[in-house]
């Protein structure tokens, strides 16, 4: 008599994402939004204040193209990795094309010094440029080579990383309400998160049931996006040049950027951060399916980045309080050091991986906010996008050394990736902590100390 043994796929309960919302429904409506010691004179948001209408008018456009950008990095995260199994893209072949494209971002690390001297909203424009480019690229090609679709989508997500950050800052500084400033940071953080979870969903859809007329469809939701994002920045869009020279710039960048020890903690910290959430989302899957277990993943994902909004709305209750940011800033990473230590050598149950998951990217939705208020207050506006690009750059080449490693000459596991990114987490726990005690006291923006 043979013996019938059962397997069941794993799922996360219904209750998960209950409570990943009401959290943040409850973090976001029990916030006191009139004590914010930041601006002890805040007006209401309905207040006929000129300025109040105008800061508030802009985040909000800024957030509607901040999402709609999201949208499109979620799009062809989700699709892409489909779009490679679709076409019978071998493992070999898809780190040969991870390679490609975390080289062409470390090759490229200069754009956003490109950005300060030619202006972010150009640069803006050029991101959904290039999605435009990948998505007709996609459409006109039965076979798409797939090397020149990632140099493309490696040089967007790079864009990304800084341009709109830098843009909302720089905008901010023209006569916009600064307070609004760190409101922005947070909901940038949020609504990207929730931006990537509607990707989800509309790359489900578009493709459906049916392979062959549905494997085309994302690509012509990224082309019409792209170009609505395009319409809609360039209604608005000021083309007036940047008065700055290259040979200016590098003398400012190399006084206050490479001669301020604090910026060079601010970007080890950062770079550290890029690698660890890289590392994260090329080995979450293995690390759950280890071992032959059966789970599903596109279900697992929202939970992730609902954990990443959750985290986000932490931070305008902790600007209000007596913590430094630095110290929230190196608490989390302690926490997130601890807990991928965890996952790289203690076998787990899936329940408890997707636990730990989801306190890892709660603490990425405080940190990123954070990060980007520290940014405020040391580096000149002017040089940010160059400073956050360039800390980018050691995070992408140790990204291409473990990928070789791993992905061509088998020297190292998984887990040892996994340790390393905790050993970055530490080492940017203590950037934070350095940085505490050769910091600013109080908090200040760089132009008026």
């Amino acid at each position: 008599m043979g013996v019938v043994i059962e397997s069941s796929v794993w799922e996360p309960s219904a209750s998960v994402y209950i409570f990943i919302f009401l959290s943040c429904f409850l973090s976001l409506s029990l916030f006191p939004v009139y004590l914010s010691k930041d601006a002890p004179t805040k007006s209401s948001p309905f207040s006929d204040n000129p300025t109040t209408s105008s800061s508030l008018r802009f985040q909000r456009y800024f957030l509607l193209l901040y999402s709609l950008a999201s949208v499109l990095e979620g799009l062809w995260s989700v699709y892409g990795e489909f779009e490679l199994v679709y076409y019978g893209i071998s493992k070999e072949d898809t780190v040969t094309l991870m390679l490609i494209g975390f080289g062409a971002a470390l090759f490229v690390c200069f754009l956003g010094v490109v950005s300060d001297l030619m202006g972010q909203k150009k640069i803006c424009l050029l991101f959904y440029t290039l999605h435009i480019i990948v998505g007709i690229w996609k459409r006109i090609t039965s076979s798409p080579s797939f090397w020149v679709a990632n140099v493309c989508l490696s040089l967007a997500t790079s864009i990304f990383s800084f341009s709109f950050e830098t843009w909302v800052v720089v905008e901010h500084d023209k006569g916009h309400r600064q307070d609004i400033l760190n409101e922005t940071f947070w909901l940038m953080t949020f609504f990207e998160s929730a931006s990537l979870i509607g990707s989800q969903v509309i790359g489900n859809w578009l493709v459906g049931s049916n392979l062959e007329k549905g494997i085309a469809s994302p690509s012509t939701a990224v082309i019409s996006l792209a170009i609505v994002g395009i319409i809609y920045m360039s209604r608005d869009y000021d083309g007036t040049p940047q008065s700055v020279t290259f040979k200016d710039y590098k003398v400012s960048f190399c006084t206050y950027i490479l001669g301020d020890r604090r910026i060079w903690l601010l970007a080890c910290a950062q770079a550290c951060l890029h690698f660890s959430i890289v590392v994260f989302w090329i080995l979450w899957a293995p690390t759950l399916v280890a071992d032959g277990r059966e789970v599903y993943l596109g279900l697992i994902y929202p939970c992730l980045l609902g954990a990443r909004m959750l985290g986000s709305t932490v931070f305008p209750w902790l600007i209000n309080a007596s913590l430094r940011t630095e110290d929230c800033i190196a608490y989390a990473f302690i926490i997130q050091g601890f807990l991928l230590s965890i996952i790289a050598y203690d076998y787990q149950e899936i329940g408890v991986l997707v636990t730990q998951f989801s306190l890892f990217h709660a603490c990425i939705g405080l940190i990123l906010p954070s990060l980007a208020r520290l940014r405020t207050m040391y580096v000149p506006n002017e040089l940010r996008g160059g400073m956050i690009s360039l800390s980018l750059a050691p995070a992408n080449a140790a990204i291409l050394f473990v990928l070789m490693q791993r992905g061509y000459y088998r020297t190292i596991e998984n887990a040892t990736i996994i340790a390393f990114a905790a050993l970055g987490l530490f080492v940017a726990a203590g950037c934070m902590h350095v940085l505490k005690r050769w910091g600013k006291q109080p908090y200040q923006n760089w132009h008026k100390l």
